[in-house]
């Protein structure tokens, strides 16, 4: 696994808590999860390529939960550390440090793009082999080629997925899928109308897209994804999107 552009980084961190984006992502992230998690005690959580580590600060600080964060680049650790995160590991997700069947619920949020094509089976499998059977594994990734952007290309995405894809990779290493939907949708024409003419046409290099916008903005993009976590914890899919969830159980 080659991992993230460094660089990225110090972005997220300056980003990850108000940003509309992630935000909008966290909130769809609770609301797609939290119906299947009535009943069930989390004992250890895997977050497995935390970067910065602020999702699992929320999840330990605001959830209250038992999170073990790894990463591959010591970049996103670091702050991670400062921000007081408890049990930090680095670690490659390709070969995770922990015995098999160590977590009740396994977490990767935007890591599967940047594993090399041919390597997203042996990455599920990993990721599977410490899920507790009857536990849970929650996976986002960016979706479908046809959205590939400048922004792509700074971070080193190497591949995107499809519903067909992720699924299948889920079934083959042990889970049965439970949830699967696209997200960040209803932005979808005018991310489309950017990567495929407006990026090409101004020749414009390779970027980081995590940038702030100004405040009007910022709520315009945040309803969008506010109303996506509604919808989605409604129970319902979305049909195409920029990015995937699923959400599968340990069948052994």
């Amino acid at each position: 696994m080659s991992g993230m552009n460094p660089a990225e980084f110090a972005n997220i961190a300056k980003s990850e808590r108000d940003f509309w984006w992630y935000r909008g992502m966290r909130a769809i992230f609770f609301r797609a999860l939290e119906p299947f998690l009535a009943g069930r005690r989390l004992r250890r959580v895997l977050e497995a390529g935390c970067g910065t580590g602020y999702f699992s600060h929320v999840l330990q600080n605001d959830r209250r939960l038992p999170v073990f964060p790894i990463d591959l680049g010591w970049e996103g650790l670091q702050y991670a550390r400062s921000m007081g995160v408890q049990r930090l590991a680095q670690a490659n997700a390709l070969a995770l440090p922990f015995r098999s069947a160590a977590f009740d619920l396994v977490l990767s949020l935007d890591v599967m793009p940047h594993f090399e094509r041919g390597a997203e089976q042996r990455a599920v499998d990993e990721l599977s082999r410490v899920v507790a059977p009857g536990g849970l594994l929650f996976i986002r990734t960016a979706a479908l080629e046809l959205l590939r952007s400048r922004h792509s290309d700074f971070v080193f995405e190497r591949q995107r997925y499809t519903r067909g894809q992720l699924t299948g990779l889920a079934r083959r290493a042990g889970i049965r899928v439970l949830r699967c939907t696209y997200a960040n949708s209803i932005l979808m024409p005018i991310a489309l109308a950017k990567f495929r003419i407006w990026e090409p046409l101004t020749r414009q290099a390779p970027s980081s897209g995590v940038e702030p916008v100004s405040p009007w903005l910022d709520r315009v993009l945040h309803t969008a994804l506010a109303a996506e976590a509604a919808w989605i914890g409604a129970g319902r899919t979305f049909p195409v999107g920029q990015s995937l969830i699923l959400i599968g159980e340990k069948t052994a």
